[in-house]
């Protein structure tokens, strides 16, 4: 068996491995970081994050969102992500928009990209759901709370991606005015919104 067939033949379980766990192919680094490289060019795996690798049919079943939140164990579906997850508003972005803790570090991944977002621990911890998704779990905010964070960050945003996400959840009776008030509290937002969502009840 050739060392290319080798390593690919350890990563068929469809995990992402690290570089330590072809030690039992008995490769020098020389050797397993070429088959690696090569393996890569050719398509045939996907470099899933710093020094992890995974077979590419393996790797495109997971989606991103799920891959973001895996390879980021703090890290939950915010903003632009959690609107596209939510199916709020018209934002399809290429990035995966990840909130983590205040001082959390941020990793480098090959992939997905990510947009991350640092949030205090009051704001991070609100409004958290999982659902499960193909290849795994992804943590996300609830629709009452992104649209609370889009708010919060509309200056980055744009307050138009705010108050779209707001509008469609009102009119399709997705989130309710209480619960709407209740994140906006937790984002300190509530001065901001009310009057949007007074202004949308009322038309």
């Amino acid at each position: 068996m050739s060392d290319l067939q080798a390593v690919r033949n350890l990563l068929s379980s469809g995990q992402a491995l690290k570089v330590d766990d072809f030690s039992s192919l008995g490769l020098s680094r020389p050797t397993l970081f070429r088959c690696l490289n090569k393996l890569v060019e050719e398509g045939k795996i996907v470099r899933v994050q710093r020094g992890r690798y995974q077979l590419a049919a393996t790797a495109e079943a997971v989606d991103p969102w799920v891959m973001a939140t895996r390879a980021v164990p703090d890290g939950v579906l915010c903003l632009l992500s959690a609107l596209a997850f939510h199916q709020l508003g018209t934002q399809l972005p290429a990035d995966v928009w990840l909130a983590i803790p205040k001082s959390a570090y941020r990793p480098k991944l090959d992939y997905p990209p990510i947009q991350y977002v640092h949030f205090s621990a009051a704001a991070f911890h609100s409004g958290i759901e999982e659902h499960q998704m193909q290849g795994g779990v992804v943590r996300v905010y609830s629709i009452a709370k992104t649209i609370a964070d889009c708010f919060k960050f509309r200056n980055r945003l744009g307050l138009d991606v705010a108050l779209e996400a707001l509008k469609d959840a009102l009119e399709q009776r997705r989130v309710t005015i209480s619960d709407l008030l209740t994140m906006a509290k937790v984002c300190r937002v509530q001065a901001v919104m009310a009057p949007y969502i007074d202004a949308i009840v009322s038309g």
